[in-house]
């Protein structure tokens, strides 16, 4: 179908017009750890102009019509060049697949507006002082006049401070959850810079202030809470974290061969004069090499589990509870799987080297800080427990969002 949109459209996954945008956001990142840090705006600019918010987007609704398969390809290739964009991008990408799951909506179709027009959402949702274990917020939406205010403190806010629009969780004076959007910029919302992460370090992952910012009655909606497999986003956001963990997988192999192949120094017990002809060192680059091929593989199968149930709601309007759930389970089985070789991985890449590739100038470490923060989101045991017991005693997964 011919699409009736004016606006630009993402490249193609293979085009050569998407490859220089991916290297320019990764020349980005680079001049920016050379000067110490500091934020991706230009990556952030660079995925606005080329519509990568907007790449699942069918092409009659304006976008480019990548399938699951192929965002999550996109994604481990801009989490190679830079892993703080994508994982900035983690919950816009979450709200795109929920805007197409229920376009007939309205505000499904203000977002999708939004979203082809290259604005990027995120979200403002826990709360440091939430109750563990439920939904519930200290953020409290109260009615005043023919509008709202919203005042509440936020945190873990990934991407907040770069965003057009915020997601944020509440309770009304009703004690009713309620999902609130309001753009980004808008006079009470204040972002905080004061994530102290060891890793992800400019996501934006800080505090979000609200301090009776004016809401208008339309810009609220339900806060969804779906029993079983008909949940709209939550397997994606989950397995995009292990498709940055498979881009950082890739660029750790292509630092540590770098390092390697400059190296001009070898110990003289080793097996060749040159560091990058030893044998030993050369089985250490070929066994991260291997993680990362497994890390990635392992991704686009839950993918293509994804793509299936995805492609299900889009065909006949509901979900198909068999899909779902199997894109789930094996969402959670990669969590379980990929996160102890991944973490080795990072560590024995020093193998390779000597003690001047512990320098801080050699920027090694960053892979292990920033994989070892992405995998902090939600515990692995639990994860491998629940997988346990569906297959054991076929058990049905919990209807929370962490799956």
């Amino acid at each position: 179908m011919t699409s009736t949109h004016t606006e630009p459209v993402a490249p193609a996954l293979e085009s050569i017009e998407l490859q220089a945008v991916i290297d320019e956001i990764a020349a980005d990142a680079r001049r920016r750890r050379e000067a110490g840090g500091g934020r991706p705006d230009r990556a952030l600019a660079l995925a606005r102009e080329h519509r990568l918010g907007a790449v699942r987007l069918p092409h009659d609704l304006g976008g480019a019509g990548y399938s699951v398969r192929e965002f999550f390809a996109l994604a481990v290739r801009l989490a190679q060049a830079d892993p703080d964009v994508p994982h900035i991008l983690r919950i816009h990408w979450g709200t795109v697949e929920e805007a197409l799951r229920t376009r007939e909506t309205e505000r499904s179709k203000q977002w999708l507006q939004w979203i082809r027009e290259g604005k990027i959402f995120a979200g403002a949702q826990s709360e440091l002082s939430g109750q563990p274990g439920v939904y519930s917020y200290d953020t409290l939406l109260t009615a005043e006049d023919d509008h709202f205010r919203l005042n509440g403190r936020k945190f873990y806010s990934t991407g907040s401070i770069y965003a057009d629009y915020l997601r944020i969780g509440a309770n009304d004076e009703a004690g009713q959850l309620v999902s609130v959007v309001v753009p980004g910029d808008r006079e009470g919302v204040l972002h905080v810079d004061d994530w102290d992460g060891i890793g992800q370090r400019e996501t934006g992952s800080g505090t979000t202030v609200l301090d009776d910012v004016f809401v208008h009655a339309d810009e609220i909606g339900e806060f969804r809470l779906l029993p079983g497999p008909g949940r709209p986003r939550s397997p994606l956001v989950h397995l995009l974290l292990h498709a940055i963990a498979a881009g950082i997988l890739r660029a750790l192999t292509e630092d540590t061969a770098t390092l390697l192949r400059e190296r001009t120094r070898s110990y003289s017990w080793g097996n060749a004069e040159l560091a990058r002809n030893d044998p030993q060192l050369l089985a250490i680059v070929g066994s991260l090499s291997s993680t990362a091929f497994v890390v990635e593989a392992a991704v686009l199968a839950a993918a293509d589990a994804l793509d299936a149930a995805t492609r299900h709601v889009w065909q006949h309007g509901v979900p198909d509870d068999r899909l779902e759930l199997a894109a789930s389970l094996q969402t959670s089985q990669v969590k379980v799987a990929v996160e102890k070789i991944a973490l080795s991985a990072a560590a024995e890449a020093f193998d390779a080297g000597g003690a001047s590739w512990t320098r801080a100038s050699a920027g090694l470490d960053r892979h292990w800080r920033n994989l070892r923060t992405l995998f902090s989101h939600n515990p692995t045991v639990y994860k491998a427990r629940v997988v346990g017991d569906v297959v054991v005693n076929e058990a049905e997964l919990p209807s929370v969002g962490f799956f």
